[in-house]
């Protein structure tokens, strides 16, 4: 083993705490006494239970959950099936496919937001409708699904297709073959996908603000409409809890992967084992 240079030790703390130390500083001030500035004025809870008794917060959890809840489950769907496709197929347009499915995740988050705000201005040009609920949660479902195809896709690189193979020997259909064999093994990237889509929903905010309109909001988008009137320690306490939802969901996308993988390199030795 070779030991690690203190000067790359130090540049590696040096750019964790530029990155982490905002999100720290913001928790620590959601329990701040204050109720302006950034003086420290004794520990409170007080903040959390203000937070929880404004009804626009409500709203705007409301919004958050019924656009993150539908957009993961459709992503999943779609996402799943998309990264299948590519991975078990080779047809003549299978790397144009894969560059158009990386191509939301790249793209700065504003100009996807802009696309969308212009496509559904075009749309209404035909069908009269307003933004909402339904845009927001199409635009969605645009860059999720992206992630999930990825994550699945990533998941049944290491796939061993003779089980197929083996399920269809033995009188299987290929749909059978799919439910029964390489949908529970992919399961762990399909649920690391659908996780890390809804967090991604959960947190968006520049795709959100374009495509929501003036009677929807999210919570990201609440917290920047507060903030621009000033800062307070329960807009801190609403954006620790949105911090500390979004790094419990990735945990537990990071522990279902981790189990996923130690299951296939325990399955690999078996088999070579055998």
């Amino acid at each position: 083993m070779r030991r690690t240079s203190p000067a790359l030790a130090a540049y590696s703390w040096l750019v964790y705490g530029f990155l982490y130390l905002p999100i720290l500083v913001l928790i620590v001030f959601s329990f701040n006494n204050s109720r302006f500035g950034a003086t420290w004025q004794g520990f409170t809870l007080k903040w959390y239970g203000v937070l929880f008794g404004r009804s626009d917060v409500r709203e705007a959890l409301l919004g958050t959950l019924l656009v993150a809840i539908p957009s993961t489950l459709v992503s999943t769907v779609l996402g799943t099936l998309l990264g299948f496709g590519l991975w078990r197929y080779s047809f003549r347009w299978r790397t144009p496919l894969t560059f158009l499915m990386v191509i939301p995740i790249v793209i700065p988050d504003v100009v996807m937001g802009v696309g969308l705000l212009m496509l559904y201005a075009l749309v209404r040009t035909v069908v009269p409708f307003s933004n909402g609920l339904l845009t927001v949660l199409l635009a969605h479902v645009t860059f999720q699904v992206s992630y999930v195809a990825l994550t699945v896709r990533a998941r049944l690189a290491g796939y061993d297709r003779s089980l197929e193979e083996a399920a269809r020997d033995l009188g299987a259909s290929d749909l059978q073959a799919f439910l029964r064999v390489t949908l529970p093994l992919a399961l762990p990237g399909v649920l690391t996908g659908a996780l890390l889509a809804f967090t991604l929903s959960l947190d968006d905010f520049v795709v959100t603000y374009f495509t929501s309109g003036s009677g929807f909001r999210t919570l990201p988008v609440l917290i920047y409409t507060n903030v621009k009137r000033g800062i307070t320690p329960d807009i801190n306490a609403l954006s620790a809890l949105l911090v500390g939802v979004t790094a419990l969901v990735l945990v537990l996308a990071s522990v279902i992967s981790g189990r996923s993988s130690a299951f296939r390199r325990s399955a690999r030795r078996g088999r070579e084992d055998s």
